[in-house]
């Protein structure tokens, strides 16, 4: 082979590695910071019209059975809790769940609690270690009962009243 030849090889291959050293100090950037959250406000979306109301009930208290809060019951972010609302809970590391887990074991953007008015639902968003309901791995939005435990990475939390 010519000189020529193998200059050519060796920086071929020298930019290969450095384009893996670079994708790897992304991923690892983006693993520790999160993503960027936008600067600028979004766009007013139209508001949907509002559910019919539910009978009325006393008031301060919730009806028998209806969870009133996410709570974080082993972990490292123990005893972490949120009021439920009609807007769905994001968990995970992310700035903008709203528990922030800090958990080696679970993703930026993990899982999502959401309610369709009735009943209270879990869904993965494709994490790397999964989201578990009991032993079983959950792949599609999950119905969760009050007192039932979820598990993200090493962290377990279920709906309480």
């Amino acid at each position: 082979m010519s000189e020529l030849t193998l200059t050519l090889i060796k920086l071929g291959f020298l930019a290969v590695l450095w384009l893996f050293v670079l994708s790897a100090v992304s991923v690892i950037r983006s693993d520790i910071f999160g993503t960027k959250v936008p600067s600028q406000p979004r766009a007013k979306v139209a508001k949907q019209p509002k559910p019919p109301a539910a009978p009325k009930q006393r008031k301060g208290k919730a009806p028998r059975g209806v969870p009133t809060k996410l709570q974080v019951v082993s972990g490292p972010n123990s005893g972490q809790s949120v009021p439920l609302g009609t807007d769905p809970i994001l968990l995970g590391r992310g700035t903008d769940a709203a528990i922030r887990l800090d958990d080696d074991y679970v993703s930026t953007r993990h899982a999502r609690f959401a309610s369709n008015g009735e009943q209270w639902f879990v869904e993965d968003l494709g994490s790397t270690n999964g989201t578990y309901l009991g032993s079983q791995r959950i792949t599609s939005p999950v119905a969760v009962a009050l007192g039932t435990q979820v598990r993200l990475g090493k962290t377990i939390v279920e709906l309480r009243k």
